[in-house]
């Protein structure tokens, strides 16, 4: 391969992960202000409330969908690239129909389990009765994975960065005022109209590409099984994972308090959704790009190690800036209440250096449709973190928790690694080495200046590292894509 492909491939990655990068950026801007109303509305207790039940909803969700929002993306992909329209719609009413039947599965059993839900998440009151009003919830969930699932496949990404904008705005917007009048009470409401209205923006504008087409006969139910079939493996994986969230939630709240579970999901939120911004563009543009590769070797391991090279060059400064200004951030986000958890937010944002390079590795079982070497990675990441997060918890509190998610995050990217090598032939390059030897120091020292200097020093040394952060990136993406040759470019044109 050339230079100046290699050039097209590295200036393809960053564009899309620009693309959703600067749409999250919006996001979260957005997402901030609703956090920080809704935690000051709610406090710790009714955060963790919100915590409880959104984690119970995506338990019962990844339980039933049969993985359609993954496997749907293969299976439309596939038609997608073939350029035969009549394949394509054929395969989207398949998606359409199976995502209906999942629909009304999920309803079913969130309303026939409700009284194990309420027993499995809380430890006092009768929730059961609540989480009956969030099964719809369930079936809108369902619904709503098919056509993301349809539009991924369709390659329709500009559209999907702005309708997670939209549906952010309307959370906001939903959510705000039904907090301050009914507070805790709103929760439940709060949540089936968000999921409703996330619902409505995403088949307002699928429909009027790909009209509404379902069909239940014997030949659609035949042909989706083979679909399902690999869909199997990721529902047993959404299982474990969405039970071991709900696991660690429940053991905090029966050992702690209600209180310890809103500090935990505000840590677990900043640094998962906040600092992984950079990785929503990877069921997005990556995971078509690796599942079109016809086979392992030289070409999959080349797409991979970008990815990871991107990924890890521009998420590094961001988190060089997490770290430095969590005690900022915390009570601006939340409010001085969810201060105990800023020394585990800042211990997790490290792990997401290892996310960087563990998540791109984790798609190559995806793209090649081999659902069990993925389960078994899953499931054994989840088994790990639930029994670290048990135990440092039990050391530590909240910060021996941060400490068990990065020590889980790390066991997780060794076993990967291993195992992706053994079967794919896959091998970390020589670049991510390089620059993770650079940028990881940088984010270990800025963890370090936060718990050993004080005053005005620990803001000047925090960010002569974030400028230095920084300038290596910008310096490694310049020699691969010509990044500032393009940026004034753009600026010319406007």
């Amino acid at each position: 391969m050339g230079e100046e492909e290699k050039r097209q491939r590295y200036s393809h990655i960053l564009k899309y992960t620009g693309l959703f990068g600067s749409v999250q950026i919006l996001s979260i801007l957005v997402g901030v202000i609703r956090t920080k109303l809704v935690a000051v509305l709610l406090g710790p207790q009714g955060m963790g409330l919100v915590a409880i039940f959104n984690s119970t909803i995506k338990f019962v969700s990844d339980s039933t969908n049969l993985g359609l929002p993954m496997c749907g993306v293969r299976e439309v992909s596939d038609a997608y690239e073939s350029g035969d329209r009549i394949k394509l719609l054929r395969s989207i009413r398949l998606v359409r129909t199976w995502a209906l039947l999942t629909a009304l599965v999920g309803m079913l059993a969130c309303l026939m389990l409700s009284p194990l839900l309420n027993k499995w998440a809380f430890s006092w009151g009768d929730h059961t009765l609540h989480f009956m009003l969030l099964s719809p919830v369930v079936g809108l969930m369902a619904v709503t994975g098919g056509e993301f699932a349809i539009l991924k496949g369709t390659r329709a990404l500009s559209r999907l960065a702005v309708l997670s904008l939209y549906h952010v705005l309307a959370a906001l917007v939903i959510s705000v005022p039904l907090f301050y009048v009914w507070g805790e009470g709103a929760i439940v409401p709060s949540l089936s109209l968000v999921a409703f209205v996330q619902l409505i923006l995403v088949v307002v504008y699928s429909y009027a590409r790909f009209p509404l087409s379902v069909r239940f006969n014997r030949k659609v139910l035949t042909s989706g099984v083979d679909m399902v079939r690999v869909g199997i493996a990721f529902v047993l994986a959404g299982l474990l994972g969405s039970g071991a969230d709900l696991l660690i939630r429940s053991y905090l709240n029966y050992t702690a308090s209600l209180n310890v579970v809103g500090m935990f999901n505000a840590g677990y939120m900043l640094t998962v959704v906040y600092a992984g911004l950079v990785f929503s563009a990877m069921e997005t543009d990556y995971f078509p790009r690796l599942s079109a590769i016809p086979s392992i070797g030289k070409e999959l391991n080349m797409v991979v190690n970008q990815q990871i090279e991107v990924a890890l060059l521009i998420i590094s400064p961001m988190l060089v800036v997490f770290i430095i200004g969590m005690p900022m951030w915390l009570p601006l986000l939340y409010s001085s209440r969810f201060m105990p958890v800023l020394g585990m937010t800042q211990v997790c944002v490290l792990s997401m250096y290892v996310r960087a390079i563990t998540l791109p590795v984790e798609y190559i079982p995806l793209s090649r449709g081999d659902s069990m070497t993925y389960l078994a990675l899953e499931g054994f990441y989840d088994v790990v973190v639930v029994i670290a997060v048990v135990i440092g918890f039990h050391q530590g509190n909240l910060l021996g928790a941060g400490f068990a998610i990065l020590f889980a995050s790390l066991v997780n990217l060794v076993v990967v690694l291993v195992v992706m090598r053994a079967k794919y032939m896959y091998a970390v390059s020589v670049d991510i080495v390089k620059y993770g030897t650079i940028q990881i120091p940088i984010g270990i020292l800025a963890y370090i200046i936060t718990f050993s200097l004080n005053g005005i020093l620990y803001w000047v040394v925090g960010a002569l590292l974030i400028v230095v952060s920084l300038a290596v990136s910008v310096e490694i993406l310049q020699t691969k894509t010509h990044l500032l040759g393009s940026i004034k470019q753009k600026l010319l044109k406007r």
